[in-house]
Formats: C-alpha cells, structure tokens, sequence
C-alpha cells in the first residue's frame, strides 16, 4: 500500500481503516462463477483449436475492485476464475484458462480427432473460482454448461473399389445401354469428400465410355473375330479431386453367339397428358437368331395397380361419376367428400394420396352413423348397393361393411353387407308379414378377391329374393344362401351405420370392418344395367393398338376386360414386328394421374416340334405420365354492393352473384417467335429461347359452395334460394344448411355460372341488418382443383323516417344536404329503427337545431379561414388568376345517396373540399335539376376527362375577361 505526501495523516489512517475493513469483507467468497448454458463449437480434424460460439467467459460478483486514486489496492483472488472442468467419458477436449481476471478460456483438442469415427462430441464443462485465502478454501464452482463440437472432415481418404476385378460378357453386334458397373467408395466422413464425382477410363483407345455413376457401355459394335476380351483399367475420382488408391480391372468379353431378345427397347417412356395414344415401341424387333421359328406369343402388362383405386379413374364424386354412367336418379352417396352439408365422414382417415380419390381407412375401431332419412330402402322394391373396397387377409370375426339394425332395445340386423372368412355376405331379414314363412336371408359369397389386399368394385342388385353380384363387372352366383323367419313387428326406428353394426339393445358399436372403403352408393327403385356397372369400373387409362391392314389378318390381338393387358399371337416375325411397334398407351383424363405405369412384355416361342425353343428374356420399361398443366379456377365479379331493405325483404330477394365470371386457365412455357424477337431489335436477349404465357382453357366443375361469413343463417327471416327447375336441367343437385349451400354435379364451368347467377339472399327482417358477407368456392375432381376464395358483401339501405325527413328540410341552405343522407344510409348508425319513432317531436326538433347551428359554426369558420387565404393569395397572383380561382371555386359535386358506401364516403370528402373553396353563396343558385344533371355527366365520364371538362371551362371563362 502506497501514498503520497501532502495527504493529511489522520485522513490516511481512515481511508487505511476503512480499506483493510473491506479487504476483510472482500475474502468471503460469496458468489458462484457464471457461464453460458449452452456452446457450440466447431473443430478441423487436424486442428487442435476450437471455435465456441458465444466464447468461453466466466463471470464471477466476487471481482475485486480497483482504485485508480491516490492508493493501489490488491484483494484475494476470490473474483477470480482459476480453470474449468470436463465432465464426460473419453471426452478428447481440455478448458484452459487464458486470463483468470476476465474469465476468458479456451477449449482445445487434447487427443487426435477422428471424423470417421465421431463427427459429434456433447458434454459438460463447469467453472470454478480461486476461492478465499492463499489456499483457495471454499472453492465455488459454476452451474454445468453443454458443449457441442462438431469436427468437420479433410478429404484424407481416397476412393477404393469395392471389387478387386470386375468381368462382363457381351454379344457382338450389339450396342449396350449398360454392360457392367463399376462402383468406388470413399471413407471420409463428409458428404462432399465421401462421393465418387467421376470414373474414367485409363486404357487408351478402346471402345467403351464409362458415366459418373460408373456406368461402363460399347461406343460401337463388337466383334468377336476382332477382339475377344477387353482388358481396361478404370480409376475414380471423389469430389474432393482425390484419384483412386488402386485404379480397377474391367475384363469384357465378346461372344459369338445370338442371344434372342427384343431390341429398341426403351426402358422410359415419357407421356404428356392429353396428347392422345403413345407408341410404345415405335423402334422395337425381336431377335430370334434365325432359329426355325413357328409360332410366336407375346403378352404386354401394364401394372396400375397403385394408381388410385387400381387405375385412372376420374376422382368426381361417386354420386356424379354414377350420374356420368348413367344411372341419374335414386343414388344415395354414403361416403361423400366431408363438407357442410355431409359432415357425418368427417372423422375419418382418408387417403390423399391418389389425387383426391376420396378413400376412407378404417382400422377396427372406427365406424359412422348415417344421419336419418338419408335412405328410404324398402325390400319390398329392387335396390342396388356398389362399394370399392380393399380388404387384407380374413379374420374369424365378422367385419362390417354396410348396416341397418335396431335403434334402440334390441341388436335385430335388418340388412348388412359384411366380410367373413374370405366371404362376402348380404343379410336380408324381411319385414313382418302375414305369412310366417322361412324366406331367404343370406346370400354368401366366396371370394379371392375379397382376402388380396387389392381394391375391387363390388355390385349387388338386389330384388328379392334373387341377388346378383358383380366384381370388377364380372357376375358370380352365391354358393350358398341360408332362410330365416322375417323380423316380428315393433315400432323400433333403425339405425344406418358404415364400418361397423349398432348394437342397440346394448347402446354401441360391434363387428368393426378393417380395410379401406370408397365410393359407398345406394340406388333405391331400379337395378344397375351391365352398362353402367362397366362404366363404373373401366380404367380411363389402358392399352391400345391400331393394326395395320397388311397385317391384321396375321396376327391376332386380344385385351383383358380393363385394357390393362393385351396378348398378340402370330407367326410372321415381320407382321409380328409391325403389331408391336403399333402397340401405344392411352390416358382419356383431362388431368391425369402423374406418376410411373410400369410395363412388361413376356415371349413365348415355339418352334417345328411345338417345343419352347428359343427363350427370350422379358423385356421390363415404364410409362412415366407427366405432371399435367394445373388449372387455376379463378372467381371474379362485383364483391361489394348495397341494396335497399325493400329488396332484401322482396319475394324475389337479393341476387348475390350479378356478374360472376368463372374462367379457368393453364400457365405454361412456349418457345419465343424468333421472327419477332428479331424484329424488337438487336438490343434484345439472344438467349431467351421460352416465354411463360397464360393460357385459358374449359373443364368441368363439380362443386360450388356458398357459405355465409359471420353467424350463420337464421332460418325464421333469412336464407339463400335458387331455382331448382334450373338446377334440375342442368342435372345438379343442392342442399342446404344453415352454414350456406352446395351444389353438386359434374358440369361445365358455363352452367355453373347461370346457376349461380340466381342465388338471391332473401331477409325478412331486416331492421337490424346492415351487411351480410358470402363466400364463394368452386372445386373440380372432388376438390383435387379449388377455386379462389371470392367473397361479397352486400348493406343493407335502410330509407329514413318522415320525422327526419321534415326534419331535415328545416335545416339553413348553407348544410350538406348529401352529407346527411350518407349518415342516414350507412346503417350502421340505425342502431333499432324503432327508437326514431318514440322520441317526442319537440325533443327531435331542438336536437336537429342544435345539430344544425353547430354545422353552421363550423362551415363559418372554414369558410372565414378560406376567405382570409384568398385575399392573401389576391395580394400576391394577378386578377386573371384571381378571376380563374373564383370559377373554379362555383363547381360542385352532388352525389346520388343510393350508391354504394364507399361512393357516398369518397363524394363526401369530395364535398368538404369544395365547401371550403365556395363562397356560400353560389350553392343557392343551382337548382336541384342542374345539380342532379352535373352528377349523372359526371358520373358517366372517367375522372381524366372530368378534369379536362373542368380546364376547358376555366378556359372559357378566362376568354371572356379584359385586359
């Protein structure tokens, strides 16, 4: 301890006092060190530094303080850190602490880093202070801190061949795609050190390339006369620029001999929706050798299996595809798209997966009740019941497909459709009758379909007591059908579920079906026609060929039912040839399923001693179906507008979409005219080669919903009505909630427009409204393409009392008379339309004076405002501005109180402006008929030109002034 001269002695004996004292306070080490929570750090393997993020500081409240007075004072080291500590296992890092003031230390590699091995370490470190007195007793540490290092890897590995060799054979005359593949891996740990970005062919002039993948093919034919074996040595480069520790030998060799097969094969085959039928091999020829051929057979499988339900289908609704099919009235959908209007599916899984095909999944545990009066079927009269349904291995219990049972009080099944076994089943109990006879009561299927996993349209046409069912439109008859006594008579109401039977003697669900379900359709009063059932369940999608007259009597084709396969038979190579090569793929969708078809071409040769003689191998390709053009449904037309309450309260009511437009339009790339590009000049792009064009095009829709925005409906004195002979012609459907309605129905975008060009709302009450909001939205494909959300709002006029008419007529010549009726018309400020009508007349008439006087206080002191700028602006302009400034100032605009809020509010703000510019006196000159003939001009013209009626005015006047 130091100080200097002039300090008085008893002051120094205090400050030494008083320094000591906390010198004493200070050794007691109160506080802990603190550290971040939490580190992130990164290391280069071959490095020992680690870069943390935040650094590596340790705090600690027990610092000391240092003065920079009259005196130097050094305290124990209890603020100061003295190291840090690791905890964890093998962990290849050690803290150190660089300054033991400041806290500040570093984490640093203290064993070989090894990315291969680890590329993450995680542990904790701590901190701990230097503690109290010289021997750092009562030594306080940090809480524990995590620490993430992450070690980034050198490119020190190079590629090493999997195999030490590698041996192909090829026949001469041949050019391969691929003959063999070579593959290099690499050890290093990161991805762009760990690919093999190149192999290359060290062997100079040979006649083989190899690509990036290690892909080795013949640039020309081979011959076996010339070359029996290629000798070639292959290296690997990784992305790291490192070459192959060991470069590769690749032994080819050529054969003599013919090996039968189907040349100009192409494996991909590329389909761009709606371009109509594909080739599928336009180059292709079968190889025999020149064996003594006398029969060939070739059959070609297109696999769509896991395309949708089976294939390419158009995924509208069931009800609409049945309507599509032919059968348009009757159906009943029990397993709809959810929406408003059918809500009962909404909790189920559904697949989304196949470009909304609406496929539901239950799982044993699900099941839904259909909501009552959704059918009406009586046994008594046919009906037909169609489902798609995937369904796995059977099981012992009874699964549940479709169920009418008891309500309440009893567990009587009055019909189902449920899987046993392998079995399909349809139970029919009879209604109770005079004649207490047995009668048919079961109809059991046995199946392979039923247990394999795959989807199939199952059909029953049901007229008691005869049962016909089709799958996949081929009819089978039951093998057994069992009788029972009907059903005795009760009052009981039933019950329809899906997926599961009510038991309602017991008050829940039993026999849960497990497996996948669409397309559920009931059709009350009439029998599904062998026609529409092949409809229903024919592919849009299949093989086709177009054979060549020379040869159609050659070669014999035949296709399976759904055109997924076709088999051709002949015995003419050439003619043979010719079938295959005009053999092509067909999609009818608009929007196809895009995706992978794959494809295959199994051969069967026979020669003079009718044995298989030549084998030929199946040749395998895919169709590859391109990503179709998406439609962009756009809705447009007037989405705000008023109307007086009159209307809403009409017979007719108000139309909600006046001047709806519904246009649909494609966006794609087309190459750019070169012709005209040259003609734009020469300061043009020369590289532009495509430009992006929209493009509108037609299609169907299949729903519109309107549903209102805000409370729903109230059905007592609002709702939404169309025209349902309308609807009837145009073969749609509507139903209704309080929530808005739907209509429903495969049609041209053109119909839906004239339909809902008649939605009027209609409010029989209306005191208290003073807007309704709507919302409209179109879909296509059962919601695969949704519209824009197009939303109007319609206010309500409500007309003023006579009291406030007379009112209003009292008021001076100087008050906007428009500006009040905006007030009036906005409903908003009509809190109860009756309240006007109580309020005593003397009590109206003093409000309106006060109301009055007030307007006129202030439209005085505006104008006395505007007056006194004037006569400024007068000191400084010259008369022919003056002259010009007061003509201006005589124009007024007068806005029709029955347009739209927005009009009165924008012509309002119009007004105040020129309020203030008028000199109040001008106004009582024009008359209500040149004022109501100014706004319809006005109204009728753009605002530009208004402003050029206005100059040429000004300028007349100003013709008229002296110099």
């Amino acid at each position: 301890m130091r100080f200097r001269g002039n300090t008085p002695f008893a002051s120094v004996v205090g400050l030494v006092l008083g320094l000591l004292c906390a010198a004493e306070a200070a050794k007691v080490n109160k506080h802990k060190p603190w550290i971040e929570t939490t580190y992130h750090g990164i290391v280069t393997e071959n490095d020992n530094k680690v870069l943390l993020d935040p650094p590596l500081i340790a705090l600690d409240k027990d610092a000391p303080l240092r003065y920079a007075e009259s005196f130097e004072v050094t305290l124990t080291e209890e603020g100061e850190i003295c190291g840090f500590r690791i905890h964890g296992q093998n962990v290849p890092f050690e803290a150190v602490v660089l300054d033991k003031s400041t806290g500040e230390g570093v984490i640093r590699v203290k064993d070989k880093l090894d990315c291969e091995q680890q590329k993450e370490h995680t542990f904790t470190i701590q901190a701990y202070d230097c503690g109290e007195g010289p021997d750092g007793t009562n030594m306080k540490k940090s809480h524990k801190a995590t620490v993430h290092i992450q070690v980034n890897d050198i490119n020190e590995y190079s590629p090493v061949f999997k195999e030490k060799s590698y041996k192909a054979t090829v026949i001469e005359g041949k050019k391969y795609d691929s003959i063999l593949k070579v593959e290099a891996v690499d050890a290093d740990c990161s991805f762009q050190f760990s690919q093999i970005c190149n192999y290359e062919i060290v062997t100079p002039d040979v006649p083989f390339t190899v690509d990036k993948d290690g892909f080795i093919k013949n640039t020309e034919k081979l011959s076996y006369g010339k070359e029996r074996m290629y000798k070639l040595t292959v290296t690997a480069y990784d992305c790291g620029k490192n070459r192959a520790s060991e470069d590769v030998l690749v032994k080819i060799s050529v054969k003599p001999t013919c090996k039968p097969s189907w040349q100009g094969f192409n494996k991909r085959i590329e389909y761009e929706p709606g371009t109509g039928s594909l080739a599928l091999f336009p180059s292709m020829h079968l190889e025999t050798c020149d064996e003594p051929i006398t029969s060939i057979q070739a059959t070609i499988e297109l696999e769509t299996n896991h395309i949708g339900k089976g294939c390419d289908r158009d995924t509208y609704s069931e009800k609409s595809l049945h309507k599509l099919c032919g059968a348009s009235t009757g159906t009943v959908e029990l397993l709809p798209a959810p929406s408003s209007s059918a809500n009962w599916t909404l909790g189920l899984p559904t697949d989304n997966g196949h470009d909304s095909d609406q496929v539901f999944e239950f799982n044993g545990t699900q099941s839904i009740k259909v909501p009552d009066g959704m059918v009406s079927t009586s046994l008594k009269e046919p009906f037909t019941v169609s489902v798609w349904m995937r369904h796995g291995p059977g099981a012992h219990e009874k699964e549940t497909i479709l169920c009418n049972s008891d309500k309440r009080d009893m567990n009587r099944h009055h019909y189902s459709l449920y899987v046993h076994n392998c079995r399909l089943i349809l139970l029919l109990r009879q209604d109770p009758s005079e004649a207490e006879t047995y009668k048919p009561a079961e109809f059991h299927w046995k199946l392979d379909q039923v247990c394999d996993k795959e989807w199939h349209h199952y059909v029953l046409n049901v007229e008691f007591p005869t049962v016909s069912l089709f799958v996949d439109g081929t009819t089978f008859e039951p093998f057994l059908v069992t009788e029972d006594y009907p059903l005795h008579p009760t009052k009981i109401e039933t019950q329809l579920t899906i997926g599961a039977c009510w038991q309602g003697g017991n008050a829940r669900m039993s026999q849960f079906f497990r497996g996948n379900l669409a397309g559920l359709i009931i059709r009350s009063g009439k029998l599904e026609n062998k026609k529409v059932i092949d409809c229903l369940y024919t592919c849009k999608e299949g093989l086709d060929v177009q054979l060549p007259e020379e040869v159609a009597s050659a070669v014999k084709v035949e296709f399976n039912p759904n055109q997924s396969a076709l088999t051709v038979e002949g015995d003419d190579i050439d003619a043979f040839d010719k079938v295959m090569q005009h053999i092509s793929y067909l999609n009818s969708r608009q929007f196809p399923t895009p995706g992978i078809r794959h494809l295959r071409v199994s051969t069967n040769i026979k020669c003079f001693n009718e044995d298989a003689c030549v084998m030929v191998p199946d040749a395998e390709g895919y169709v590859m179906v391109l990503q179709p053009e998406e439609p962009k449904i756009s809705l447009s037309g007037i989405d705000h507008f008023a109307r007086s309450a009159a209307e809403f309260e009409s017979q007719e009511g108000v139309t909600l979409f006046p001047e709806l437009r519904i246009v649909s339009t494609i966006t794609r790339e087309v190459e750019a005219d070169t012709e005209s590009e040259a003609t734009e000049g020469a300061d043009d792009d020369p590289t532009v080669q495509e430009t992006v064009v929209s493009e509108e095009i037609m299609h169907n829709l299949d729903t519109c919903e309107v549903t209102v925005v805000g409370d729903e409906l109230d059905g007592e004195h609002e709702g939404l009505e169309v025209d349902m002979s309308q609807l009837l012609q145009r073969s749609l459907e509507m139903s209704s909630s309080n929530l808005g309605l739907v209509i429903t129905g495969v049609n041209t975008m053109a119909n839906y427009e004239q339909v809902l060009h008649l939605i009027r709302y209609k409010n029989w009450h209306t005191e208290a409204l003073f807007d309704r909001k709507f919302k409209l939205v179109c879909s296509e494909l059962n919601g695969r393409y949704i519209s824009n959300d197009f939303k109007v709002e319609v206010n309500v006029i409500h007309t003023a009392n006579p009291v406030e008419h007379a009112n209003a007529m009292m008021q001076p010549n100087f008050n906007n008379p428009v500006h009040h009726a905006s007030v009036e018309l906005t409903g908003h400020n009509l809190v109860n339309a009756h309240q006007a009508s109580v309020i005593p007349s003397a009590a109206t008439i003093v409000i309106v004076v006060c109301v009055s006087f007030l307007v006129f206080m202030i439209i005085l002191g505006v104008f006395r405002i505007r007056a006194a700028h004037q006569r400024t602006m007068r000191d400084q302009e010259s008369g022919k501005e003056n002259e010009m400034d007061w003509d201006d100032s005589a124009l007024t605009i007068t806005v029709n109180p029955m347009e739209t809020y927005e009009d009165q509010h924008s012509s309002e703000e119009e007004e105040e402006e020129e309020e203030e510019s008028e000199d109040g006196e001008e106004e009582d000159d024009i008359t209500s008929a040149e004022s109501d003939s100014s706004e319809d001009e006005e109204a009728g013209e753009p605002e530009d030109q208004q402003v050029a009626n206005r100059q040429q005015q000004l300028e007349w006047d100003d013709s008229t002034l002296t110099y």
